[in-house]
Parts: C-alpha cells; structure tokens; sequence
C-alpha cells in the first residue's frame, strides 16, 4: 500500500467548530478534500452557509450549523443534528475559541471564567457528547486548537495563555481516557494569517512577528490544516496525546506588554 493512502479521510464525518472563517474553514477544506463530509459550525450561519458550500462543491456532504460553543444546549443540538443529519460523527475538531490580552486588575475573575469556558469547557463537552458516538462508528479522533501562547511568558495574557494551556493539558489527559479507540490531539500554532490576526494588529507587528520567527514568515490557515490532516488520518494512527507545535520555530511572541 502507498503511504500516501493514509492521508485520507474517505467515509468519515468530521464536526469542525469555528469554522466560518480562518483556520476552521482551512481545516474543514483540508478535510473535504480528502474524503470526509464535514459539519460547519460557527456562530454566524451565513459564514458556515459559505464554507459549505464550497465543501459541496469539492463533491462531499456537508451542514451549516449556527452553534455558539458557550452555550450547553447548542452544543447537544450541534451534535444531534450532525448525526441526524450524517449518520454519524467520526471526528471533531475543538477550533472555536480566542481571547485577546487582558489586565489582571481589571478582568474580573467573572470574565476570567468565560474566556476559560470559551475556550476549554467547551472543548471538553463536546468531546464528552461526541465520544460515544465516535465508539458507535468504530473509533474516532479528536483535534484540539491550542496555541503557542500556552506556553509563552508574556505580559497581559494571563487568561488565554493559562486556557490554552488548560486545554493542552487536558488533551493530553483525555487521550489516557479515551484509548485506544478515540485519539486525542492538538496543534499549537503560532501567528497565522488570518483576518482577526488582521484586523487586531497593525503591519509594524506583523513584520515583527515575522521577524522574530526563525523561519521569517507568518504562518498560513493552510500550514494549520495541512498539520490537521496529519493528526485525522491513519498516517498518525500511533499518535496520541500529544501536542503538534506550527509555529515557524517561533519560542517567544512579540505582542506588546
């Protein structure tokens, strides 16, 4: 057999949250093309309309689903409409999440709490209503989006650095709970490209942030995808638990303290 047959996703179902615009639409392409039908799920429909659409093009299956990630009962109706409507659910990726720097004086521990809801709580209960589903199918996988800033050391980042490393810690965790059947992974990018990265930093900071990456470029959504597939497919059937870092070679950030 060709190594290259176990880069594909032919007859899997993967949910994909985020996936309006960004890394999540990247990932939810990256997967369609190579086999899967995919569930689109973002907070504004129009967006996941969108990418689905362009996954239907690629000849797979695909739904947009309007699901904010924070909200339990959203999250249960994601996955019950992904398998009505797919038969069932053989991957999920945890893509949705984000918060941007903070004060520690001034974030109330309130705030503190929905950025670690956000971004880790959700993540662990859609794992949680997605498993056993995954088992009904045979096994399944699991993608959490992390971030380097998990482990970087930086000023006013107090809240998404310590949720993103929550959420690696608890992929590594959840990979123990979950073996063999379901793998459990995670990409930590560094800065990519995308429209948010865009709009919340001023071209100076994204010369720097190229600058300061030993490989002298800012990543792509395609760079996170391409690692995406990797961590889905039967070429990292061996790998679990563990934390993929794309970032360029970047050990630092330079967003401003």
């Amino acid at each position: 057999m060709s190594i290259l047959e176990n880069f594909n996703l032919h007859g899997q179902v993967a949910v994909v949250t985020g996936a309006g615009r960004g890394l999540g639409r990247a990932i939810a392409l990256a997967f369609a093309q190579a086999g899967a039908d995919v569930v689109c799920s973002a907070r504004t429909l129009a967006d996941v309309e969108a990418v689905a659409g362009e996954i239907r093009a690629l000849g797979r299956r695909a739904l947009a689903i309007s699901c904010d990630v924070t909200d339990a009962d959203q999250r249960q109706a994601l996955v019950d409409a992904a398998v009505e409507g797919m038969g069932r659910i053989t991957h999920l990726v945890n893509n949705a999440g984000g918060a941007g720097p903070n004060d520690p004086l001034k974030m109330s521990a309130e705030e503190f709490a929905a950025v670690l809801s956000f971004n880790v709580t959700s993540a662990y209960s859609l794992t949680q209503l997605c498993v056993p589903h995954m088992r009904s199918a045979g096994g399944g996988n699991v993608i959490n989006i992390t971030s380097g800033a998990a482990r970087y050391i930086q000023p006013h980042f107090s809240a998404y650095g310590a949720a993103k490393a929550a959420l690696t810690q608890l992929t590594k965790l959840l990979a123990q709970d979950f073996a063999p059947l379901i793998r459990i992974n995670a990409i930590a990018p560094g800065p990519v490209l995308t429209t948010a990265l865009k709009n919340a930093a001023p071209d100076a900071m994204l010369t720097a942030m190229a600058e300061n990456t030993p490989l002298k470029r800012i990543g792509q959504p395609d760079d996170i995808a391409a690692a995406a597939l990797y961590l889905a497919t039967p070429a990292s059937s061996w790998v679990t638990g563990k934390v993929i870092e794309v970032d360029g070679g970047a050990e630092s950030s330079v967003w401003p303290g």
